[in-house]
């Protein structure tokens, strides 16, 4: 007879908004064992799995600690009561906890009380009289929820939520009938139990004792701060309101580029310092997509992107958004690597027109039989063969661009994604990549007078060889990278050139015009025009991600803030609860420039 042998969960800390589908392990008839769901329809020998949810509510409801989510809340800060800061916020588990995470904490009141400031309002009655013993808090304990709705967990119609049982001061609701449950806002702070029986499929009466497990209690999904588009350009243009809500000024698009790091890498012994539940992939995926679709950028350019990801959760998710999907795997010669580049774009902004897929390894092929003597050979593919891929696409934009001289004529776009080779002692495979892009991509220009943008995961920082070439268009013949070229593919290195006309464009917070950019300044590197940081993990912090512009057909009109380090360091290094890859988004917002033939 069918029957259950073990129950788990990935992750025992559920997150509101986020999938929990525990592993079932069966045994069947035939005593084979199998973790393959059997439903109503299809029974085996009579037999089939019923699944339920329940909520424990204790009599009193528990608060959790917006800096330890794991842990029930004690202190709540008075300050953000008086300030209508959202009270997920306010809670602390100890006088430590709030006061170690004043800091940053405050930054909410600071924002708060401009808010209230501008309209009059004294800070004292904003903050009430915090002194030396940290008196600004009061006790968390909050009283029972009387909200009961309605479940829309489950394969079944919509049904009120059911006080099952009620014992020792705990009540509790069925809130699922399915093996899949997504926490809600009622559940912060409570205890869930899955529940799993083996049901006769005649009579519908459960066989046997029914195999439970609890979770610890919900917590809420962090919420970071949203970052703000700063504008660098002093023009002042008239703006629209999509239909989705999305400001936008005539004639502009905008473009996101992400590592948002794959699953297969995203590993404790990597990132131990990220909590389990925060580093789950069904966690990140939903804090990912919660960011991304946050940012309502018209063209996405995401790198690490899991094949059987983009196809099961990307592709799918971001299509209910009105983006059209594009991707390229990376070949699997040497890591049977899984993950690749993915490119998106909105399909009411824009059309495709063509794509180019560009596979190093076969240009490396290519190379090793055109330059490298046979004896050689075998060593210069172990060194050159790494799997990386470049995905290029032409776009059509659906929308008018002011300042042309031929309004009539097809305004194209070509937008090139990549992801680098990141061994940092292979400079020149780094540095021959980036070249074999950008011949590529100029082989694309000289067949159409098009604005090219290429972005992307370079692996190469700004005093790099790959980013001299990228931004200067060639290379110091002096540079210290031109000295790692054992097969001798940089020389002569007069031939490390290219003629497009590109610039960084996260360079226009330096060059920029603008209020807000000071902030922005010294979150750059001065000496390079670049950001401190786009990836920033414990032990390493740095610039690898660029988006580049063609700056003879396009120039930036705003670009998305950086972050703080100090503000990420909180949590230690990215990827955090907060924000779920080791690297930063970046995006920008451009206008097509006058068309003037190249």
């Amino acid at each position: 007879m069918l029957s259950v042998v073990r129950v788990h969960l990935p992750s025992d800390i559920p997150i509101v908004g986020c999938e929990l589908t525990p592993y079932v392990l069966l045994r069947r008839p035939d005593k084979t064992v199998s973790n393959e769901d059997v439903s109503e329809s299809a029974p085996i020998d009579g037999h089939f799995l019923r699944y339920k949810w329940y909520r424990i509510q204790s009599d009193r409801k528990v608060a959790v600690c917006s800096v330890h989510p794991t842990e029930q809340a004690t202190l709540q800060c008075l300050g953000c009561v008086k300030a209508k800061i959202p009270a997920v916020k306010s809670y602390h588990c100890s006088p430590k906890c709030f006061s170690d995470a004043w800091q940053h904490h405050r930054v909410l009141h600071d924002r708060a009380a401009t808010a209230v400031n501008e309209n009059g309002a004294e800070e004292e009655e904003l903050f009430g009289r915090f002194n030396s013993s940290g008196s600004g808090v009061v006790n968390a304990g909050l009283a029972p929820s009387a909200s009961t709705p309605n479940l829309t967990n489950g394969s079944a119609a919509l049904y009120p939520t059911a006080v099952t049982q009620r014992s020792g001061g705990e009540t509790w609701f069925e809130v699922g009938r399915s093996k899949t449950y997504t926490p809600q806002a009622d559940d912060i702070g409570h205890v869930l139990k899955f529940e799993c029986v083996v049901v006769d499929a005649e009579t519908k009466l459960s066989i046997g004792h029914p195999i439970t497990i609890t979770t610890s209690r919900v917590i809420p999904a962090p919420t970071p701060t949203p970052r703000r588009l700063i504008p660098v350009s002093a023009v002042d243009v008239m703006a629209h309101v999509d239909s989705d809500g999305r400001l936008s000024s005539a004639g502009t698009f905008t473009v996101l580029s992400y590592n948002v790091l794959a699953d297969v890498y995203a590993t404790s012994e990597s990132y131990g310092y990220c909590p389990s539940w925060a580093l789950s992939w069904p966690y990140r995926r939903q804090n990912l997509l919660r960011e991304i679709v946050g940012y309502r950028a018209d063209i996405v350019c995401l790198q690490e992107v899991q094949t059987d990801h983009f196809e099961e959760f990307f592709s799918p998710e971001l299509d209910k958004h009105g983006y059209q999907a594009l991707y390229k795997r990376k070949t699997s010669e040497v890591s049977h690597t899984l993950d690749g580049c993915a490119t998106f774009f909105r399909r009411d902004r824009f059309s495709h027109v063509k794509k180019y897929e560009v596979e190093f390894n076969k240009a490396a092929q290519s190379l090793t039989e055109a330059v490298v003597p046979n004896a050689q050979k075998k060593n210069a593919l172990n060194r050159l063969v790494k799997d990386n891929v470049a995905l290029i696409v032409v776009l059509e934009a659906k929308f008018g661009h002011q300042g042309a001289d031929n309004p009539g004529r097809r305004q194209l776009l070509c937008v090139a994604n990549t992801h680098v080779n990141v061994h940092q002692d292979l400079k020149d495979v780094k540095l021959w990549q980036v070249h074999t892009l950008l011949k590529g991509l100029e082989k694309i220009a000289a067949s159409a007078d098009i604005p090219m943008l290429v972005c992307g995961d370079f692996n190469a920082s700004p005093l790099s060889a790959a980013h001299a070439l990228l931004a200067m268009g060639k290379v110091d013949p002096m540079h210290p990278d031109l000295s790692i070229d054992p097969l001798g593919i940089l020389r002569p290195h007069t031939k490390l050139s290219h003629q497009l006309p590109l610039v960084s464009a996260y360079s226009s917070f330096v060059r920029g015009i603008g209020s807000g950019l000071e902030q922005q300044r010294k979150r750059m590197d001065l000496s390079t025009n670049e950001p401190l940081f786009t990836n920033c993990t414990r032990d390493f912090i740095g610039t690898h991600d660029y988006i580049f512009y063609t700056a003879d057909s396009l120039t930036v009109e705003s670009l998305l803030e950086l972050l703080d380090e100090d503000n990420l360091r909180k949590d230690t290094a990215l990827p955090s609860p907060e924000w779920s890859s080791d690297h930063i988004a970046l995006l920008a917002e451009f206008r097509c420039k006058p068309r003037t033939r190249r």
